[in-house]
């Protein structure tokens, strides 16, 4: 019988495919350089992303899931928010207090987990 780290290995390995997939079509949605996919993700090395990119992984980091499943959120809550213009939204100034008026990117590209979560938290308080 599997213990609970083997399930959760088992867990990453199964979601790191979709997650990737995923990721990359967001990033192609939102027009992101591959500097912005770095941060995003938390990568320091080129090579890694254009390795994520062809599939060359088989499990990527808890961080990485966790920073691509605000990413999906905070897609999925713009597209309900803002049909029409969802994908230009993360490039726009924002006067909320959130982002002092900044973009919701150069936000969520600061490298700090955390700021993707405070733009999912901002994206979700919208939505009701």
């Amino acid at each position: 019988m599997p213990n609970a780290t083997t399930a959760k290995v088992l867990d990453r390995k199964d979601l790191t495919g979709p997650a990737l997939r995923t990721f990359f079509r967001i990033a192609e949605a939102w027009g992101l350089q591959e500097q912005e996919q770095m941060r995003l993700l938390g990568l320091e090395s080129r090579s890694t992303l254009q390795s994520w990119k062809r599939g060359g992984v088989s499990t990527i980091p808890k961080d990485a899931l966790e920073r691509i499943s605000y990413v999906m959120g905070i897609y999925k809550g713009l597209h309900i928010l803002l049909p029409k213009t969802a994908d230009q939204w993360v490039r726009k100034p924002n006067g909320a207090k959130t982002f002092g008026g900044r973009s919701a990117l150069e936000r969520m590209t600061s490298g700090n987990v955390a700021d993707l979560y405070v733009v999912r938290q901002y994206v979700d308080a919208q939505r009701g």
